[in-house]
């Protein structure tokens, strides 16, 4: 037997898996009455997520069985399946079946079609939403798109056709909950089981098509913990320039991405050691040029999440991450008073947050009041000399919990007072929603109707008619 066949059999005894060796793809039968988990030694640790049906979220189970009910090939496909076999809880489940949209929507309740240029499913179940797509596959050498077909990402194919045309190895592996089966075309449990993140296909190639896959494949190694494939890095740093290509919202979502892994300065750094930063965000690039402004600002990024951070909401997570810029290179001291303006004309400041993370402007103006309000929660004092009044109008501004946060990171306040301007903030929450309501009352006694206009000119300025 081959050294590589000794090698997938190894694995899938860790797995506790069957292996069906095959000429095209590996298939795994998983034994439905396993329900613990071994590891190397023997040890049985039950409490760890593992692939199998038990630990499959029920709605999309649900959506599996009632695809399948209907006579179509579904899986569980992508981060759902490899966060399983790393037993990670998954974050969301991706459902991939040979139904046709249209179909999809028929079979399964509280289902939406979306998208133009990728046509895919929508199925909500409470709260939840779930991403339902039909297999697609490329076009073949020397195949036109079909006049009917407005898009070649909704080319429908095979299972295989559909994993193949993925970014990673590790993220095309599919599994069918109710058979207990993984499918993997394209080596990922190889490369799970080596923890490397390799491109399928050539990497050059696979980069070039579409830049931001060089973010995604950086990102990925820094959610699983694994190595990037030499090929791949090297692949990285040749198309680097090839990001100034795409669209400035999808680098946004992708810098979203990195402020949300557990310790976002690792990817950062990376991206400025292949070479990547310079191109994308040149003035991060900057912040990590030298040694005294890499160790101040990974400092801020390393402990990003120590302090509480809402992930959904990316002001909170560009915010964070501007302090850290602002504090390394343009005013390190927390207790130097800048105004909002000063911060928006600032010409580093903004074209990073503009140009380079696609910040919107009212997230600018937010992290801009924000900074300076920190002034404001130096002088205790004063604020407590002020009446109740001056008071609310401090607390009730709108960058308030975003300029706490901020103190909080640079720990410019002490315990106490940060514990007192907390404290003041969520007792007068009643008070503050009692104002905002008065606020808006007014605004609507103040509008008042356009009288109705008037054909003709008005008497007063007619002429005169004669006596």
């Amino acid at each position: 037997m081959q050294e590589h066949q000794l090698r997938s059999l190894r694995i899938a005894e860790k797995l506790s898996v069957e292996v069906l060796q095959m000429t095209h793809v590996k298939a795994f039968l998983f034994d439905p009455t396993y329900k613990t988990r071994h590891d190397v030694d023997g040890m049985e640790v039950t409490q760890k997520p593992y692939l199998h049906q038990e630990w499959i979220d029920a709605d999309a189970m649900e959506i599996v069985r009632v695809l399948q009910r209907h006579g179509f090939t579904t899986f569980l496909v992508g981060g759902c399946v490899r966060d399983l076999l790393l037993s990670k809880h998954p974050k969301d489940y991706d459902i991939a079946t040979s139904a046709k949209p249209a179909e999809v929507k028929r079979a399964i309740r509280n289902a939406y079609i979306i998208g133009k240029r990728f046509r895919l499913v929508l199925v909500k179940r409470g709260d939840r939403q779930f991403e339902v797509a039909t297999f697609r596959r490329d076009l073949k050498d020397g195949e036109e798109l079909p006049e009917h077909i407005s898009s070649g990402d909704n080319l429908f194919g095979s299972p295989e056709e559909d994993a193949k045309r993925r970014d990673f190895t590790i993220n095309a592996l599919l599994y069918d909950p109710v058979a207990n089966q993984l499918l993997d075309y394209c080596g990922g449990i190889d490369d799970l089981n080596e923890k490397i993140v390799r491109m399928i296909g050539e990497p050059l190639k696979r980069l070039k098509e579409d830049p931001i896959r060089i973010m995604r494949g950086i990102r990925l190694a820094h959610l699983v913990r694994f190595s990037l494939d030499p090929e791949l890095r090297e692949g990285m740093q040749t198309a680097a320039s090839t990001l100034l290509d795409t669209a400035l919202p999808r680098r946004r979502e992708e810098f979203l991405k990195f402020l949300r892994l557990p310790d976002p300065s690792q990817a950062f750094i990376e991206c400025y050691d292949l070479g990547i930063l310079k191109y994308v965000a040149p003035h991060l690039h900057e912040a990590l040029s030298s040694k005294e402004q890499t160790e101040l600002f990974t400092h801020y990024l390393s402990h990003f999440h120590d302090k509480p951070l809402d992930h959904a909401d990316p002001l909170q997570l560009f915010g964070a991450l501007v302090l850290a810029y602002f504090r390394t290179v343009v005013s390190p001291d927390p207790e130097k008073s800048v105004s909002t303006n000063q911060i928006l004309e600032n010409p580093e400041v903004l074209t990073l947050m503009r140009d380079e993370l696609g910040m919107f402007k009212s997230e600018q103006a937010m992290v801009a009041k924000a900074l300076h309000m920190q002034n404001t929660l130096r002088r205790r004092a004063d604020f407590q000399r002020r009446g109740e009044k001056r008071q609310l109008a401090v607390l009730q501004t709108e960058a308030f919990p975003l300029a706490l946060q901020f103190a909080c990171r640079d720990y410019s306040l002490s315990g106490e007072d940060w514990l007192f301007w907390a404290e003041q903030y969520e007792s007068s929450q009643e008070k503050i929603r009692e104002a905002q309501a008065r606020s808006r009352q007014r605004q609507r006694r103040g509008r008042r109707r356009r009288p109705p206009r008037r054909h003709g000119k008005p008497n007063s300025t007619s002429a005169p008619q004669p006596s």
